[in-house]
C-alpha cells in the first residue's frame, strides 16, 4: 500500500490563503519570520475523503448482518471509487475487520475504558484509524487527522474530541510496543488469539484441525498453527477458473492473468479488476477459489461403475452456482446431465445467475428448488454423482470473509452439525448402487468433516468411504501434496494457497 492516502496526487492548495466556513480569509499570527494560519477545534474538518467514507459504509453494514465481500464492491462501484483510492479503501476495510481483534484491545487502553463502553459507530471509527495507524503505510498525522475528520462526519462533534484523544495515543506507540502490552503471557492461546485476531474457540479448533488431519506433528503443530493464522490475515489471491468448453485458460492468460500451478481450469490475477476481463463478465469464467475448482474437477474424475450412459449429476446444495457452473460445463463434454438444487428461490436465482452463460451456450442444466434432506426419499437411487457442498462455520476461508470469526460460535456447530449429517444421508439415498457421493466443507473443523463422514458412514451398511487423494491432481497432472494422511482430503491456506477445503469421497455399494 502506498505512504500516501487516497487524494495524495490533489493539487496542492497550500500555497492559498486559508478562508473559514462563509469564505472569508483567516488572519494569519506572525511568529518572528514564520507565519501560521490557526485553526479553532470548532472549525476543524468534518469531512473526510471518499475511500475512508465507504470503508466506513461498509463496516456499518457488516455489523448490520452484510458481507464485506459483497458490500465494498457494491458501495464502491455507487460511489466510483476507483484506481488506488478502491484499493486503499479495500485493504482499510479488510484490515479493520480481520484485525479487531488486536486493535480492539489496544484502542480499549488507548481510551482507559474497554470497548463495550465505547457506542459501535464510534468504535469502528476508531478501528479504521487504528488499522492506519498500525497495520498500513499512513503517516500517523494523516491518519489521526483524517479519522478525527470521519468521526465529525459520521459520529458527530461531540465524538471528534473523543476520537482525537484516542488516535493520539495510538499513535505515539508503534505495533510491536503495542503488542508487548496488550497480548496476553499466560495462555498460549489467548496470546495467539490476541495477536493473530481470531477467537479464542477457532484458535483451538484450528490447532485440533491440523493434528487431527494429519497436517501436523505434536511438534510442529505450534509453528503449523502460527503460519495458518498468519495466512487467514492475508488477502487471498484473486483466482480465475475458465469454465471447460465456454472459455480456455489462454484467453485468461491473454488478458494479463496466469495460469494457475494447481487446477489445470484455474488462472491467478495478481492485480486488477477481475470484471474487466470479458470472459468474466460475460459468465464463461468466474472468480473462484483454486481449492473449490480442484473439488469439482474431483467429482468429474472419480471413477462410476452404475452402467448409465448418459450419467445425471446432482449438486445438492449449489448456492451461489459457482462448483455447480463447474460441474455442468464438464459434465457437458461427457454427455452428463447436471441438476442444481437449492433450498431458497433466491438462491436458486443466484444459481440461475451463474449458470446463464452455460445454459446459453446450450448445456443442458436442471435447476430447481427444494429441501436437499428430502431429495433422498423423493429422488431414491436416481444419480450417479451426487456433491455435498454442505452449510457450514466457513472457518476455512477467513481470508475473504473476514467477519465470519466474529459471527461464528461453537453454539453453531450443533445446529450445521445435524444439517451436515441429514444432507450426506439424503445424498446417499439419492446416489444409484455404483455411483460415488463427495462430502465438501469450506472448514477444516473436525466437527464439520471427519466426524460427520465416519458418523454417517458407521450407521450403514451400504457406503464406504473411498481414498480421494489420487483424483486431487496439479495443472500438470501430478498428485497435490500435503493432503493429509487419507482417505480424506484436507486443503490449508498456508500450505496450498487455497481456502482450507475438506472433501471426503464414498462409494455406493
Amino acid at each position: 500500500m502506498s505512504d500516501e492516502s487516497p487524494g495524495a496526487d490533489r493539487p496542492d492548495r497550500s500555497a492559498e490563503p486559508r478562508r473559514d466556513a462563509a469564505g472569508r480569509q483567516r488572519p494569519e499570527r506572525k511568529h518572528g519570520n514564520l507565519e501560521r494560519s490557526v485553526t479553532r477545534p470548532a472549525e476543524r474538518s468534518r469531512s473526510t475523503d471518499p475511500a475512508r467514507l465507504a470503508a466506513y459504509t461498509v463496516l456499518r453494514a457488516v455489523a448490520d448482518g452484510a458481507y464485506a465481500n459483497l458490500e465494498l464492491p457494491k458501495e464502491l462501484r455507487d460511489k466510483g471509487i476507483r484506481g488506488r483510492d478502491a484499493a486503499f479503501a479495500t485493504e482499510l476495510t479488510y484490515g479493520a475487520t480481520r484485525l479487531r481483534g488486536l486493535y480492539d484491545p489496544i484502542i480499549a487502553a488507548a481510551a482507559g475504558r474497554e470497548v463495550g463502553r465505547i457506542d459501535d459507530n464510534v468504535l469502528d471509527t476508531l478501528r479504521l484509524g487504528a488499522h492506519q495507524v498500525l497495520g498500513m503505510r499512513v503517516a500517523a498525522h494523516a491518519a489521526v487527522d483524517q479519522t478525527v475528520g470521519l468521526a465529525r462526519l459520521v459520529n458527530g462533534a461531540s465524538a471528534g474530541g473523543f476520537v482525537n484523544a484516542v488516535m493520539r495515543r495510538i499513535s505515539e506507540k508503534d505495533l510491536d510496543t503495542w503488542i508487548a502490552q496488550v497480548v496476553p503471557t499466560d495462555d498460549p492461546i489467548a496470546a495467539l488469539a490476541t495477536l493473530h485476531s481470531h477467537p479464542e474457540w477457532i484458535v483451538r479448533a484450528l490447532r485440533a484441525a491440523l493434528i487431527g488431519h494429519g497436517a501436523s506433528t505434536a511438534e510442529t503443530v505450534d509453528a503449523d498453527l502460527d503460519a495458518l493464522l498468519v495466512s487467514n490475515n492475508e488477502a487471498a489471491k484473486v483466482s480465475l477458473v475458465a469454465r471447460p468448453g465456454l472459455c480456455e485458460v489462454e484467453e485468461l492468460t491473454r488478458a494479463g492473468a496466469a495460469p494457475s500451478l494447481l487446477s489445470r481450469v484455474g488462472a491467478v490475477l495478481d492485480s486488477g479488476d477481475p470484471g474487466s476481463i470479458s470472459a468474466v463478465r460475460s459468465g464463461r469464467a468466474a472468480v473462484q477459489d483454486e481449492g473449490s475448482q480442484l473439488v469439482a474437477l474431483a467429482m468429474a474424475a472419480a471413477k462410476v461403475s452404475t452402467g448409465e450412459e448418459h450419467e445425471k449429476w446432482l449438486d445438492l446444495c449449489a448456492g451461489p452456482g459457482g462448483k455447480a457452473a463447474l460441474m455442468a460445463t464438464l459434465g457437458a463434454q461427457r454427455g452428463a446431465t447436471l441438476f442444481a438444487n437449492e433450498i431458497s428461490e433466491h438462491r436458486t436465482d443466484l444459481v440461475r445467475q451463474t449458470l446463464d452463460a452455460a445454459i446459453d451456450s446450450g448445456i443442458e442444466v436442471m435447476i430447481g428448488t427444494g429441501d436437499g434432506r428430502e431429495i433422498g426419499e423423493d429422488e431414491p437411487e436416481t444419480y450417479d454423482r451426487v456433491l455435498v457442498d454442505a452449510p457450514c462455520t466457513g472457518l476455512g476461508a477467513l481470508r475473504r470473509r473476514p467477519e465470519a470469526r466474529w459471527r461464528r460460535t461453537t453454539a453453531d456447530l450443533a445446529e450445521l452439525g445435524s444439517l451436515q449429517r441429514a444432507l450426506l444421508v439424503s445424498a446417499i439415498e439419492a446416489t444409484r448402487p455404483g455411483g460415488i457421493i463427495g462430502y465438501a466443507t469450506c472448514s477444516p473443523h473436525l466437527a464439520e468433516t471427519r466426524f460427520i463422514v465416519s458418523d454417517v458412514v458407521k450407521r450403514r451398511q451400504d457406503v464406504e468411504i473411498v481414498d480421494a487423494r489420487d483424483l486431487f491432481r496439479d495443472t500438470d497432472g501430478n498428485p497435490v501434496e500435503h493432503l493429509g494422511e487419507g482417505p480424506f482430503v484436507q486443503l490449508w491456506p498456508h500450505v496450498h494457497g487455497t481456502d482450507a477445503m475438506f472433501f471426503s469421497l464414498l462409494r455406493k455399494m
